[in-house]
Parts: C-alpha cells; sequence; structure tokens
C-alpha cells in the first residue's frame, strides 16, 4: 500500500524532540525521506529511531533561524535528492515568562528570531524552488497562543501570531504557482516545551486535571500533530492553503473555563 508522502523529499525543522521526532518518524512510514535539522544532538536520535524503523532520513545539526545554515540545508537537498516537495519549519522556543515588566528585550528578539524568523528563512529559501517546479506545500508551526490570549507567554504567542500572518501572506504571494502554505497550531501537548508544567502536574498528583479546559478534557500527543502535518502536506489538502489549523481538543473553539467541580 502505497504511503501518503511516498516519493516525496522533506526538509523538517525543530526535529530533535517531541512533535518533530514523531513527524519524521510519521512522515518517513508514510514514504518520504526526511532531512532533519535541529541544533541539539537529538536530531540524531531521531534519524536513529527512524532508520530502525526501517525508515530513511539524515540529520543536519544546525540553528533553524540561521539563513546559511538553512539555504545550505536547502542546497543539500537540490543536490543529493534533486528537489524537494515538502518543508516544516517547526522548530521553537518557549520565551520569557513571568510579569511583562521583568521580560528583556534581548529574550523577546531571540523569540522572534527563533519562532517566526526561523520560518520567513525557510520560506524564503524552499518557496521559489518549489514555484519553479509548479508544485510543492509548505507547513508551519504556529499555536493557539497565536489565537487566544492565556494560552503561552506574551512573547511566544505574539511570535506564533506573526507565523499565522506570514503563512496568509506568503499564500497569496504564491498564487498560481502551485504552491501551498498552511500553519499548525496546537494545543497542548507534552513535549521537551512544555515538559515543567507536566512534570509539576505530577510532582503534585494533578496530572489527569492537565488539558482539562479543553472539551476533549485531556492534553494532546505529538502524534496528533504529526498526523495533521502529515495531512497538510500530502495530496490528500490539495485544496487547503493559507490556514492555521487548531489541533487542540476543541480549546480554541469557545471561551475556555474551569468546569465546575463534580460532587460525590
Amino acid at each position: 500500500m502505497t504511503g501518503k508522502l511516498e516519493g516525496r523529499r522533506i526538509l523538517l525543522t525543530g526535529a530533535g524532540s517531541g512533535i518533530g521526532r514523531a513527524a519524521a518518524l510519521r512522515f518517513t512510514r508514510e514514504g518520504a525521506r526526511v532531512l532533519a535539522v535541529d541544533r541539539t544532538e537529538g536530531v540524531d536520535d531521531t534519524v536513529d529511531a527512524v532508520c530502525a524503523d526501517g525508515g530513511r532520513a539524515l540529520a543536519l545539526r544546525a540553528d533553524a533561524a540561521d539563513e546559511a545554515a538553512l539555504a545550505d540545508a536547502v542546497a543539500r537537498m537540490q543536490r543529493d535528492w534533486g528537489g524537494i516537495d515538502g518543508a516544516w519549519a517547526n522548530a521553537g522556543i518557549r520565551g520569557p515568562q513571568g510579569p511583562l515588566s521583568d521580560q528583556s528585550l534581548t529574550d523577546w528578539e531571540e523569540t522572534l528570531r527563533v519562532n517566526l524568523l526561523g520560518p520567513f528563512v525557510l520560506v524564503k529559501h524552499v518557496a521559489p524552488l518549489m514555484a519553479e517546479a509548479g508544485a510543492g506545500a509548505l507547513l508551519c508551526t504556529a499555536s493557539v497562543a497565536a489565537l487566544r490570549a492565556h494560552a503561552g507567554g506574551m512573547a511566544y504567542s505574539a511570535s506564533k501570531a506573526g507565523v499565522v500572518s506570514l503563512v496568509q501572506t506568503t499564500a497569496a504571494a504564491l498564487a498560481g504557482t502551485g504552491v501551498r502554505v498552511n500553519a499548525i497550531c496546537p494545543g497542548l501537548i507534552e513535549t521537551g516545551m512544555t515538559a515543567p508544567i507536566f512534570d509539576r502536574a505530577r510532582e503534585r498528583g494533578t496530572e489527569d486535571r492537565i488539558g482539562q479546559l479543553n472539551p476533549q478534557r485531556r492534553p494532546g500527543r505529538p502524534e496528533e500533530i504529526a498526523a495533521m502535518a502529515c495531512f497538510l502536506l500530502s495530496d490528500d489538502a490539495s485544496y487547503v492553503n493559507g490556514q492555521a489549523i487548531a489541533v487542540d481538543g476543541g480549546l480554541s473553539s469557545g471561551h475556555p473555563f474551569v468546569p465546575p467541580r463534580t460532587r460525590a
């Protein structure tokens, strides 16, 4: 049975853990080859996991917001694989926490650099090649924090709102080229970035309350985000373009509230 991404050549940033690792495994199981990019050594572990699973992937240790490194990665795919069919700008950081008055400009600049300029750099270098080929799919990781307040820190939320705008304006700029670009807006997913939330809940014995504000009453799994990414990068999503799609258990569908406690 042919996979949804059979023969596709995909560039994936933020591939060292969490959602990125789950995506690398899902994409290769669906028949793609993946160039996995991350600035941590976890990217090597991701590729080892893919190869052990029978898939095909290569690792590249690089900062996803380093334009020269991303340009080299794209050139490498052109040279070694003959082109690029899909790309996902997934790398991101949590950014500063705490009161606004305590946050530094340096922390904001780093958050915007990684979370927003990283996707811009990827789009800048990949989109023209896809447009020349007349086809391709671009994907960026935004967040429900881009859509509603109280889903993330201020710098993080602002950077992810910028990603949504980047996707919408890029879709318009690429009109008529055959290239699609979309964003995924994950809700609360257990990853390295959100580990402190889950760790604190487990320490307090309140793990069962994580995710209680969304209608499904649970957090999401990296594999559930990877499944949506697989769809958006495949031909099944051939008429989906310029969208920011929430995968959040329904959190962003309304105004979250703390449900009343049920009495015994």
